[in-house]
């Protein structure tokens, strides 16, 4: 949705950032310049951190552009990646339903435009548009079954699963056909892909070319990767 208004700012293009969001789809433009003048619009660099956890939960974020992961650290101290989001996600949802605090942190893994309503902000227009409140569990339901399902991954899988899991999430979110295959653009480096599924960046790198030996995939520079046969990769799940 493209819309321009004397109430947009810079951040957003001359757009309404909010009409990003797909909780918001169903608004109409006054709704949505009534959102966005509630809204606060930060900017962070590569590897800025957004939150830690333990801070105290009262903000919820839009991604207007760039990249976050949120992440925990294992007892041991490695990071471990739970979710990659960008441009129309939003997150710091399940602290909407109870006072708490972050159980991750939040970091931009290139720049990043945020929007930020308050919780209060936020509970304000969801009693007003109900649907918005239904869509948010929706989001909450999502990831809380995309966490079990990496926890479950990450201890009963062997590595050559957890490669191929992780590609066909990428392919879900980020993938383009051309050409008859799909190309995806990889968001996150290979120290990224070695966190999230528990590995090192060594062992990524020889799993994906294991994977291209197969002919599975191909790889194209550093951060694209075609996928040649799907069925081949989820048989390894």
């Amino acid at each position: 949705m493209n819309i321009h208004c004397g109430n947009c700012c810079n951040n957003c293009r001359g757009g309404l950032c909010a009409s990003k969001v797909p909780i918001f789809e169903n608004l109409n433009r006054d709704e949505l310049v009534e959102i966005v003048n509630k809204i606060n619009h930060k900017e962070f660099s590569k590897g800025d951190v957004i939150f830690t956890e333990g801070n105290i939960a009262n903000t919820l974020y839009f991604i207007n552009e760039g990249k976050i992961k949120l992440y925990k650290y294992t007892k041991d101290g490695k990071e471990q990646i739970l979710h990659i989001l960008s441009e129309g996600d939003f997150f710091g949802e399940l602290e909407l339903i109870k006072p708490s605090k972050y159980g991750f942190n939040s970091k931009a893994i290139e720049d990043a435009k945020i929007c930020t309503l308050t919780k209060e902000e936020m509970k304000d227009i969801m009693m007003k548009n109900p649907e918005i409140g239904i869509k948010v569990l929706e989001t909450v339901g999502e990831r809380l079954s995309k966490v079990e399902n990496l926890v479950q991954n990450l201890a009963t899988n062997d590595v050559d699963s957890r490669m191929a899991y992780l590609i066909i999430e990428l392919m879900e979110k980020y993938g383009e056909n051309v050409e008859g295959n799909i190309s995806v653009k990889l968001p996150i480096s290979r120290e990224d892909m070695a966190s999230y599924i528990g590995v090192t960046r060594e062992t990524i790198s020889r799993k994906l070319k294991k994977l291209e030996d197969e002919n599975l995939i191909k790889i194209i520079g550093t951060k694209t990767i075609i996928i040649i046969d799907e069925e081949g990769l989820k048989n390894y799940i």
